[in-house]
């Protein structure tokens, strides 16, 4: 398919500035009301529960029902979704065009809803210019489970050692080496950049 390795990118992270606090910082009066709500009634482990398929009405429900008291404020992390998104960071959206335009094929595996997904997708026109994205909440598979891995590589007939995949965890990237990726831990654009130049692709040094 390419003379280069093939890039495969996470999303949230790498390319979306995604936080739950993003929401809560405008839901309640103080950060420090909002970092507590984050770390006691909303969690990571929750919202994974949603990236590996759960319907937003199911999950919003039971976690009212266990913390009623809070009802708008979970209510809130359904109806106002769109405010965890921060905005894009741009340096990697640059990356990706540059990579577009010297014809190299791009993919992504992300942990997200499939419901958010789709809201993600109709905001946000760059994430039509892949050639594949495996969305989690679809597969009902999470990263770093190796089977996602393999089923992307599955769906779209390509091999491990021929992708180089892309993440700001560093489990996943560690599961991405495990089945023969080359991978890289995101930290910034930058870093990115040069990280992939490294590797042989086709991208301007700044």
């Amino acid at each position: 398919m390419s003379d280069y390795l093939i890039p495969v990118f996470d999303l949230g992270g790498v390319f979306i500035d995604w936080n739950p606090l993003n929401l809560y910082r405008n839901v309640f009066d103080t950060e420090e009301e909002a970092v507590w709500f984050v770390e006691n009634i909303y969690s990571g482990l929750w919202n994974l529960e949603f990236d590996a398929g759960k319907l937003y009405a199911d999950g919003i429900a039971e976690l009212c029902a266990r913390f009623p008291a809070y009802t708008d404020q979970i209510v809130a992390y359904d109806k106002r979704w769109l405010e965890t998104i921060a905005g894009l960071f741009e340096g990697t959206v640059a990356i990706h065009e540059e990579l577009i335009a010297a014809d190299l094929p791009t993919f992504a595996i992300t942990n997200y809803s499939k419901e958010k997904f789709q809201l993600t997708l109709e905001k946000y026109d760059f994430l039509k210019r892949f050639d594949g994205i495996l969305v989690s909440g679809q597969e009902k598979l999470v990263k770093p489970d190796y089977r996602i891995y393999h089923r992307f590589l599955d769906r779209y007939s390509l091999d491990a050692s021929s992708c180089v995949f892309i993440d700001d965890s560093y489990p996943n990237v560690v599961a991405a080496e495990h089945i023969g990726m080359k991978a890289i831990h995101f930290e910034n654009p930058a870093q990115l950049r040069e990280d992939l130049i490294g590797l042989g692709l086709p991208l301007k040094s700044e």
